[in-house]
């Protein structure tokens, strides 16, 4: 189906007649408090995944099934829609129904999970994070239906909407190499993210991958007095702060060698792309509580935190703390580090390549170990890839204005998508700063939750007609949209 045959005001009709509906079902499935964190909750996550599963399947979704999880973890749910046309792009969309904790003594003005509408929006633990964005994609797929007259989708649609991402994503790797082949799709749809803001609507296209060390320093078996032993005897506290104070350069980069290896360097046309964002430098200063900038030279604020890695120290401790002092050379010192990783760098080596730099820099006479993390890998769709341009499109016309384009500086299990499935991901998010992510009194603006139906509505003729997965790139646009 061509964008003519599916009329703009045929969708919005649509969505406008099914709106309230829409919103009671989705304020029925907020009251359901999923949160993934809470072994007391175990028994609602179950419950959101159970409900999700039959307003699928109500949606008219031919698979939906709960799928359980390694290790005792909390149930996903899959759906899928075949469409029946030879030759249709497989899109798969991703999203979470579990929750934060939240309790009205935290601060909420209303019930956390008591949905409430308060003029033009809807207030309530999930209803932009993450249960509002995953369910648009339910009146979203049947305004497609009914503006295009299709009695399936104009791809090949599915769903994969995970129970554990607040609480860390603990099985989602293992769930999605082991379900890889009934997952296998051309693209992911990541609806689990935001737009710069309601006046400036974008599209993200990528986000880092992030990896944690830390750091432990032995000196002498135990404290001992300084008087007699200090100056004489490494201390691993003197040598944790060394150790920190070289982890840059004079410029701010990170002084790892073999750190920036195979790092995706930012296109010209990026930065004009970046540029364009109304970024008032001030304000996000306000937001962040901090009273200056700083990073690596060469790069503005919002390259630094999208495109660039960064390493961070989260913590360094050792030796005595408590009131007054104690002349010591302490036993032990430790470090904690997290390094933002972006497209192109190998996570495995960049952790070789800082232990092996630890272990260069450490003082004979110190023992030290170093333990990571699991990491999570960056990713990133170019600017020129035809999914994205159909997306874009898709959110132009329910916008009706030019969509920009950001990206995020934090992590999330979309990588893992990436990695296992070989497809690229897009991230089609309506959320908002204001929306209160992990805070009191979350909401979701109830208008941009229409547009994200739109915007879903349109996306899967778009897809359908507008990428030619040959391979030739003809079919690629311009950014400008």
């Amino acid at each position: 189906m061509s964008s003519a045959e599916a009329p703009d005001s045929v969708v919005r009709a649509y969505i406008d007649q099914h709106r309230p509906a829409f919103l009671d079902d989705l304020a029925e499935w907020l009251r359901i408090p999923s949160v993934s964190a809470d072994p007391g909750r175990t028994g609602d996550v179950r419950r959101s995944a159970e409900w999700l599963t039959a307003k699928l399947q109500e949606t008219g979704f031919p698979v939906a099934e709960v799928w359980e999880t390694e290790n005792d973890g909390l149930p996903a749910v899959f759906a899928e829609w075949p469409s029946g046309d030879a030759g249709a792009p497989t899109v798969l969309v991703y999203g979470h129904h579990d929750v934060q904790p939240a309790a009205r003594e935290d601060g909420w003005a209303t019930e956390p999970f008591e949905p409430t509408i308060v003029g033009d929006r809807m207030y309530a633990r999930g209803a932009a994070d993450d249960k509002g964005q995953v369910f648009f994609h339910t009146l979203g797929v049947r305004a497609h239906l009914a503006a295009t007259g299709r009695t399936a989708p104009a791809v090949n649609l599915k769903l994969l909407i995970e129970g554990e991402e607040e609480s860390g994503s603990t099985n989602f790797l293992d769930l999605v190499r082991r379900q890889a082949e009934r997952l296998a799709a051309d693209v992911v749809i990541v609806s689990d993210t935001g737009m710069w803001a309601a006046s400036t609507p974008t599209v993200c296209t990528g986000m880092r991958g992030v990896a944690d060390a830390e750091i432990s320093l032995y000196g002498p078996d135990t404290d001992i007095h300084s008087g007699s032993f200090g100056g004489a005897v490494p201390n691993p506290a003197d040598e944790a702060a060394r150790l920190v104070a070289a982890l840059h350069d004079a410029d701010r980069r990170v002084a790892v060698p073999g750190f920036y290896d195979g790092v995706l360097e930012l296109t010209e046309r990026e930065r004009e792309l970046f540029a364009e964002l109304p970024f008032d430098e001030e304000a996000w200063l306000g937001v962040a509580k901090s009273r200056g900038t700083q990073g690596e030279a060469g790069f503005t604020t919002l390259e630094r935190i999208w495109a660039r890695p960064t390493a961070e120290v989260n913590g360094i401790w050792g030796g005595y703390t408590g009131p007054g002092g104690k002349t010591i050379v302490p036993a032990e010192a430790h470090v904690k580090l997290s390094f933002r990783l972006v497209a192109g760098q190998d996570a495995e080596k960049v952790q070789q390549a800082v232990a092996d730099w630890v272990a260069s820099q450490v003082t004979p006479g110190i023992r030290h170990e170093i333990a990571f993390r699991g990491v999570t890998r960056p990713c990133l769709t170019p600017l020129d890839h035809p999914a994205l341009q159909s997306l874009t499109r898709a959110m132009g016309r329910a916008f009706e204005q030019k969509i920009l384009f950001t990206r995020e500086g934090g992590s999330g299990p979309a990588a893992d998508l990436q990695d296992v499935l070989g497809a690229p991901v897009l991230f089609l998010g309506i959320s908002v700063p204001s929306d209160g992510w992990h805070s009191i009194n979350e909401k979701v603006e109830l208008d941009l939750l229409a547009k994200g139906v739109e915007t879903s509505a349109y996306l899967w003729s778009e897809l359908a007609t507008g990428w030619d997965r040959s391979g030739d790139g003809s079919d690629t646009v311009s950014a400008d949209n």
